[in-house]
């Protein structure tokens, strides 16, 4: 009877053997689907966010454009600010063809805003005594043609803000009459509203 025992023993343990293996299997297969699927939520949630980032990124971008439109829009509402410069009268260098020959300007420097005009009121003999020198180093023939008054002008506007404080930008070639005027500088731009050479 003993032997009879003995192979039901074995037949026990070799049926009961294989279920822990099966389950130490099932364990990993289920373990690694579990961190497969942890991952791809993080993953998810990770790549969900960055998108919705880039969306308030625009958003904020958006919002800020609105804002600036409404600026100017408010800003063109607003009347220009013009400072009426007192006539000057310069004697210009001369030139090979003609004797000595004078310029007469009266200008008018638009600003950006009353303080600014104030401001510049407060400069106003040194702007004179700057407008001056610079009229006064032209020769006539420079500055008589459309393209030499609007030189002039330019010339004018930077040497005003630089008697102000602001720094003009360089630039490599001189504005363009439809240019947009410097909107950061206390003085955006000059008109001539009289200018005789004689």
């Amino acid at each position: 009877m003993a032997t009879k025992e003995a192979p039901k023993k074995e037949e026990a343990e070799e049926v009961a053997a294989p279920p822990k293996k099966s389950k130490k299997l099932l364990i990993i297969i289920v373990s690694a689907v579990v961190v497969t699927l942890s991952l791809g939520a993080a993953l998810g949630y990770v790549l969900g966010h960055k998108k919705s980032g880039g969306a308030d990124a625009a958003h904020e971008e958006a919002i800020a454009e609105d804002k600036q439109e409404e600026k100017k829009k408010e800003e063109a509402k607003k009347p220009p600010v013009f400072v009426a410069l007192e006539p000057f009268t310069v004697n210009l260098q001369p030139d090979n063809t003609t004797g000595e020959q004078f310029l007469q300007v009266v200008v008018s420097l638009r600003v950006a805003d009353d303080k600014k005009g104030e401001e510049l009121k407060a400069f106003m003999p040194q702007i004179r005594h700057e407008i001056l020198s610079l009229a006064g180093s032209k020769k006539a023939s420079e500055i008589t043609s459309p393209d030499g008054r609007e030189i002039l002008a330019e010339d004018i506007k930077d040497v005003v803000n630089d008697v102000l404080g602001y720094e003009p930008p360089k630039r490599s070639k001189r504005k363009k009459k439809d240019a947009e005027p410097d909107e950061e500088a206390p003085v955006m731009s000059v008109f001539f509203t009289q200018f005789i050479v004689q």
